[in-house]
């Protein structure tokens, strides 16, 4: 098990270009199932998760042939559907979030999609009822073997309907479309997720033509069609690493320029950092944070905490809270952090108090952070990452600390972050990979 050997306090300067985004990639990755032609993906990041998948398609019979640095061109016109079935596919699926999104376009072409109980972070419950639902109205039979804790979708024929999701899940909403562009009819599906990367899908879908209206809102129609074509299609950068670059930025006192944000699918995370403080400028596409040795978190309007929350798109995202309550500890100032939508993202906070910040956490979903206003530095431990976005909120930490942090369990950064060591260390950090 690999982990970060951090020495901290070091002041950080230059400019830093984002990954492609995560969560997008696992979504169109899957879309490659859905035409036998080529398909060519850029912009994709070089990250455990995005590899596994990658490794899972080819595993499934598709040729993926790499291009260039994160662009590759993917066939799928000899899918293997039997391999659904073997033992090496339970483990493959199993280890990965993002292969539940695998049913949805198997569904749509091959009429059955097979997938483990996927694993993924350790955030709380992440139920799946959303997405086997979703197939259940298009016409699908649904079975779970909970012994074996695997899950079958089979159809002879889908039918277009009306469907109102119980919760705008992205993922969810995300296999259903990828499931009703080759329904017969009309399909209708309201409270659907509207996220950057949903409307990515979308407009990639469309280009291959597929016929999907309402991209951008939670009202998405969709007609169906007997087939779909090959496209290029090119990634977005990582709204949640530029989040990640602009607390890192405020924490260790570091003047950063992040390049090629587009920007204008940032939604509210600009204007969330602004309310701690922050100071940033957009410029072109880029985002210029300068070195900053104070910043204030605001009050609302009536005198009263602030308080930031996560909701669904255009809300503010839960993958960012984690970053905003690290970057709190060091403001002038309070703030609740409310994490609406998963019970267990803010434990880690166990860790930040033995570094020395001041937070009581009020339950699993609440947090009130006591700004320290670099009265006291945060102070370097060991530790381990919980999840993805824990621990590169734990590497930010680290990097403004006094003293030397180890931090453990890296693969789950690794899950999430290219190189990120390399490129930070490039600014001027010191962190080490360490056995």
């Amino acid at each position: 098990m690999g982990a970060f050997e951090i020495h901290g306090g070091n002041r950080l300067k230059g400019e830093i270009i984002p990954q492609g985004a995560k969560n997008e990639a696992l979504q169109v990755l899957n879309a490659v199932l859905l035409t036998k032609e080529k398909v060519i993906i850029s912009n994709l990041p070089d990250i455990i998760d995005v590899n596994k998948l990658i490794n899972l398609l080819q595993a499934l019979g598709v040729k993926v042939e790499k291009l260039d640095k994160g662009k590759y061109s993917f066939q799928a016109d000899e899918v293997d559907v039997d391999y659904m079935l073997t033992d090496e596919f339970k483990e493959k699926g199993g280890g990965l979030r993002g292969s539940i999104m695998i049913v949805g376009p198997l569904l749509a072409r091959f009429g059955k999609g097979y997938i483990p109980k996927p694993g993924g972070d350790k955030i709380g419950r992440r139920r799946l009822d959303t997405h086997f639902l979703g197939f259940q109205k298009l016409g699908a039979n649904f079975k779970y073997d909970a012994k074996a804790e695997f899950f079958k979708a089979e159809a002879k024929q889908l039918k277009g309907c009306y469907m109102l999701l119980d919760e705008a899940s992205v993922t969810g909403t995300a296999n259903i479309v990828m499931t009703a562009v080759m329904a017969e009819g009309t399909t209708t599906i309201y409270n659907a997720a509207c996220e950057p990367y949903l409307q990515q899908l979308c407009k990639m879908l469309n280009s291959m033509g597929a016929k999907i209206s309402g991209v951008g809102s939670n009202l998405l129609t969709i007609e169906g069609v007997k087939e779909l074509h090959g496209c290029e299609h090119r990634v977005l950068p990582d709204m949640i690493e530029i989040g990640s670059f602009i607390g890192l930025a405020a924490m260790t006192q570091s003047e950063i320029t992040i390049k090629d944000v587009s920007y204008e699918n940032l939604g509210q995370i600009p204007s969330v950092f602004r309310k701690l403080g922050i100071k940033l400028e957009h410029r072109g596409d880029d985002i210029f944070i300068p070195q900053q040795d104070h910043y204030e978190i605001d009050s609302f309007i009536d005198g009263s905490i602030m308080t930031i929350a996560d909701a669904p798109w255009p809300g503010f995202t839960p993958d960012l809270l984690s970053i905003v309550l690290v970057v709190a500890t060091q403001a002038k100032g309070s703030v609740l952090i409310h994490q609406k939508m998963f019970e267990s993202r803010l434990f880690f906070t166990d860790k930040l108090i033995d570094m020395g910040a001041q937070i009581i956490l009020c339950d699993p979903h609440r947090a009130t952070v006591i700004g320290l206003n670099r009265s006291n530095n945060l102070r370097g431990i060991n530790m381990t990452s919980p999840d993805i976005r824990a621990g590169v909120s734990l590497l930010i930490a680290a990097l403004s600390a006094e003293g030397t942090s180890i931090i453990k369990n890296i693969e789950q950064i690794d899950r999430g972050y290219e190189n990120i060591e390399l490129r930070l260390n490039n600014l001027g950090a010191d962190i080490r990979r360490i056995s």
